[in-house]
C-alpha cells in the first residue's frame, strides 16, 4: 500500500489545555519512512511569548512554513505594535495554507497558547488551511490515533501547574492521590498535572507508532513564563 507524503518523516505532536496554562509537545524524530536520521529534529516553533505552534508533516515543508510564518508574524508586529494572539495566529496560518491550496504544504499546524486574558487555547488546521478550535485537546501526525485514545482518558478540564495548584490544595486540605496506569504512576491532584497528562499521553502514544518517538519535548505556557522539559523515551 503506497504511503501518505504526510507520513513520510513521522511525527507526533499534542496540545492540551488547564486552567490559566496550557502545554504543547513533540516527539524528536526526523525519519525517512522506517529509517531514523535525527532524533533533534525541531518541530515546535515560539511565535510570541504566549504562543507556540506545531508543525507535523513533511520535514522540509515544517522548515518552510516555520520561517515563512516568522516572517509573516514580524510584518503583523511592526504594524500593530503587539503580540499576536493565538486565535489570530490560527487565521493566520490558515489565510497562508489556503493562498497555497493547488500546490499544499504538506504539514497540518497545532497552534497552543494563551491570549490577552490568559484564557488557554489550541487549535489546529488541515493542510489547506480548515481550522479546528476547541477547549480540551488537539493532535497530529502520523500518531494521531493513538493520542486520540491517550487523551481521552488522562485529559480532564482545568488542571493546574506548578503554584496554582499547590495553594489550591493547601487552602482545600487535598492530598495526593496516585493512580497505576499501564505501568506508568499517574499522579491527580499534583503540581505538574497537567505535565504528567500530556508526557503520559504521547509518550504512550508513540510507543505504538514507529514512525515517531526517540523522545520527546513539553512547553508549558503560563502567563508569565514558559517552561521547556525534554523527555526520555524508548531510543528502538
Amino acid at each position: 500500500m503506497a504511503q501518505s507524503i504526510m507520513e513520510y518523516n513521522g511525527s507526533a505532536i499534542v496540545a492540551m489545555t488547564g486552567k490559566e496554562c496550557v502545554a504543547i509537545a513533540a516527539d524528536r524524530r526526523l525519519g525517512v519512512q522506517a529509517q531514523t536520521v535525527s532524533t533533534n529534529f525541531q518541530k515546535m516553533f515560539q511565535m510570541s511569548p504566549k504562543v507556540i505552534i506545531g508543525l507535523p508533516g513533511l520535514a522540509t515543508d515544517v522548515i518552510t512554513v516555520a520561517n515563512r510564518l516568522k516572517f509573516r508574524l514580524k510584518l503583523y508586529n511592526l504594524r500593530e505594535e503587539r503580540d499576536m494572539e493565538p486565535k489570530t495566529m490560527t487565521n493566520l496560518i490558515s489565510s497562508f495554507l489556503y493562498e497555497k491550496r493547488f500546490g499544499p504544504y504538506f504539514v497540518e499546524p497545532i497552534v497552543a497558547g494563551l491570549d490577552s486574558k490568559n484564557n488557554p487555547y489550541v487549535a489546529s488546521t488541515d493542510l489547506i488551511g480548515c481550522p479546528m478550535e476547541t477547549n480540551d485537546f488537539v493532535v497530529g501526525g502520523t500518531s494521531s490515533d493513538q493520542l486520540f485514545g491517550m487523551c481521552e482518558s488522562l485529559y480532564k478540564p482545568d488542571m493546574l501547574y506548578q503554584s496554582d495548584l499547590v495553594i489550591a490544595m493547601l487552602s482545600l486540605d487535598i492530598t495526593f492521590v496516585s493512580v497505576d496506569i499501564w505501568g506508568w504512576s499517574y499522579v491527580f491532584g499534583s503540581p505538574d498535572e497537567l505535565f504528567e497528562a500530556i508526557s503520559q499521553a504521547l509518550l504512550n502514544a508513540v510507543d505504538r507508532d514507529c514512525l515517531a518517538g526517540w523522545g520527546a519535548v513539553v512547553h508549558i505556557i503560563e502567563k508569565d513564563k514558559i517552561t521547556t522539559r525534554e523527555l526520555k523515551a524508548r531510543m528502538d
